[in-house]
């Protein structure tokens, strides 16, 4: 069995790089020819081993599937697929059994197209479907720092924007934002702060943390970012 790799220059434009698993290899040749027009980079494999050995080298954003295969029925090299990837698959069959398609979709593939069917569809689907992948994507790949502290500065900006601290309620809220989303103790923040007197009572924490609140109040008066757990301390979220 061979592979077709079939690659275009790049003229500015993302390459969008798709796995054929398909054995007919005219159809093959047919689909590739066509999306390589459309900036896609195309690998054409005949056997199913061959395709998941392939997945295992080199990345892909999306995979067209063939149902009947040599060796390995298409319905069984879909959950083998979503062993080492989330990445979407597209069923390309002949076979018109609605059952075929169920089992499919339960499996983890992402769309299914009945042949024979227009090369400009598949275009249309490949897009559709790698726009909502990758908005989700951005979504996870892009969490947002509402507090930066700067140690060496001894600053801490919440929103971009420079909050006004004292040196105490700067050691409190920086103990805050290094365990950010987890919570930290009352006894913890008093006996590790630099510029708080150990002899000071614990109620002096909850007084700190009060001011502290006041000043993110300023820039965002709408979210609650140090919240009380009950019998232990405080936690700071980002999670609004």
């Amino acid at each position: 069995m061979k592979t077709i790799p079939c690659i275009i220059k790049n003229k500015g434009l993302k390459i969008i790089k798709i796995l054929i698993i398909e054995d007919d290899p005219e159809l093959a040749l047919i689909l590739t020819n066509y999306l390589t027009k459309f900036d896609m980079e195309v690998v054409n494999a005949e056997d199913p081993y061959i395709g998941l050995s392939l997945l295992t080298q080199h990345t892909f954003d999306l995979i067209i599937l063939d149902l009947t295969l040599p060796g390995m029925d298409g319905l069984e090299v879909i959950p083998k697929i979503r062993e080492m990837t989330s990445i979407p698959i597209i069923i390309s069959s002949a076979r018109d059994d609605i059952t075929d398609k169920v089992i499919g979709m339960e499996r983890g593939a992402d769309d299914y197209m009945p042949k024979p069917y227009d090369p400009r569809e598949l275009v249309t689907r490949i897009k559709t479907i790698l726009r909502r992948t990758h908005a989700v994507e951005e979504k996870i790949q892009k969490p947002v720092n509402l507090f930066v502290a700067d140690q060496k500065a001894h600053t801490i900006t919440f929103k971009g924007e420079l909050l006004e601290l004292t040196a105490a309620e700067y050691d409190v809220l920086l103990m805050l934002v290094q365990h950010k989303n987890g919570s930290v103790s009352r006894e913890q923040l008093l006996y590790e702060s630099e510029h708080i007197d150990d002899e000071s009572s614990i109620k002096n924490i909850d007084v700190i943390i009060s001011r502290i609140r006041q000043k993110i109040a300023k820039i965002d008066p709408e979210h609650i970012y140090i919240k009380p757990i009950r019998g232990v301390g405080y936690l700071l979220t980002d999670r609004v």
